[in-house]
């Protein structure tokens, strides 16, 4: 479905959205006050896509796209001789019909894997030689699919320990094949598109422990000579982190290695950071309240003002997720909590922070 670009907020007026309220004038997207700095992109699914208020929003605010799901190993190579192409295939369609990059999402990880990827046909473990065989020949298929229409991959997805006492996460790739599983990714993706943007993509690198950690990982492979590119900062902070100091210490860091950096899956949630699933305690709400909003739109344009700053290295901004509407923050890790993390609301309407990002002289 080819959607044309036209006045976004008549649109949504025309189609029953709630009408935007009194704001300054304002013209244009976020693409287009980012224009001079770095692509804003989003991760969509390819039903968001066939909606019309949603994909309206799309063309009017970003420039790039990321398959939220579509491409991680699960849904993508269901069973060893089976591709399921799909629903990504229909983003990088919607895309390439107007004219949005697309960032690959991702090539290695160790959630949303196949049950039949780190077992024989008898149940056994494999081994690290058939291991790295199938991670490269899962690479290779999909890289290759999509040459050309793919400007940058997240090659590997958080490798790293939570436990700030160890270095590499203890998952089944690192149990069969080492460290190794690292590198090889990043050469295999590299033989498969040349031109390609490889990252190493992770979440909470503005922690001191964890960032220091990452740096090693980054600096190794760097020094190696292996075929990285750049690093993703994933973004999932909230309205009490990160401190200003702490991101801007990560992204100087992270550059002095030569490496781009991306921000590469941004929400702010209005809760304090968990990993663990729980309920939702006796009393706890989930409002979003008008002071919650403030500390949201403050954050949003603190993180946005280090981004301006440092665009000589930052490549490129994605939001995780088009709206409020829905998030992947809902229900998570608190079961049955709405999560408003967006620049949009539940309406699809710029919130008041959507408004401080693009305050400032283009």
């Amino acid at each position: 479905m080819i959607i044309k670009p036209a006045n976004f907020f008549l649109l949504l007026q025309l189609i029953g959205v709630t009408a935007l309220s009194a704001q300054p004038a304002r013209t244009g997207g976020l693409k287009d006050y980012y224009k001079n700095y770095f692509p804003i992109g989003v991760a969509v699914t390819a039903r968001d896509l066939k909606d019309p208020a949603q994909g309206a929003l799309i063309l009017s605010q970003f420039n790039s796209l990321t398959p939220a799901n579509a491409m991680k190993w699960a849904p993508i190579h269901p069973r060893e001789n089976l591709y399921n192409w799909r629903d990504a295939d229909s983003i990088v369609a919607f895309a390439q019909a107007h004219g949005l990059r697309v960032r690959g999402h991702n090539l290695c990880w160790h959630e949303q894997t196949p049950g039949w990827l780190f077992k024989d046909s008898a149940g056994n473990r494999v081994t690290k030689e058939v291991l790295l065989k199938r991670l490269k020949d899962h690479i290779t298929t999909v890289v290759n699919r999509y040459k050309g229409k793919i400007y940058a991959w997240d090659v590997v997805n958080e490798a790293i320990d939570d436990d700030s006492t160890k270095f590499l996460r203890n998952s089944l790739w690192y149990q069969i094949c080492g460290e190794d599983f690292i590198a090889k990714a990043f050469e295999y993706a590299h033989e498969a598109d040349p031109k390609a943007v490889l990252f190493y993509n992770d979440y909470n690198t503005e922690r001191p422990e964890k960032r220091e950690r990452i740096y090693r990982l980054l600096k190794k492979l760097v020094d190696a000579k292996v075929p990285i590119n750049g690093v993703g900062l994933q973004g999932h902070w909230s309205i009490y982190e990160p401190a200003p100091k702490d991101l801007e210490a990560t992204i100087k860091r992270f550059s002095s290695l030569g490496l781009k950096i991306q921000i590469t899956e941004l929400d702010v949630s209005v809760y304090p950071w968990e990993k663990n699933r729980r309920a939702m305690r006796p009393g706890e709400s989930h409002d979003y309240t008008p002071e919650l909003e403030q500390k949201q739109t403050a954050q949003y344009a603190d993180v946005f003002k280090i981004f301006r700053k440092y665009h000589k290295v930052i490549t490129g901004v994605t939001f995780w997720n088009i709206s409020d509407r829905h998030t992947w923050l809902d229900g998570y890790p608190v079961a049955g909590r709405k999560n408003y993390p967006l620049l949009f609301d539940q309406n699809l309407q710029p919130k008041k922070a959507w408004w401080k990002v693009v305050d400032f002289k283009k």
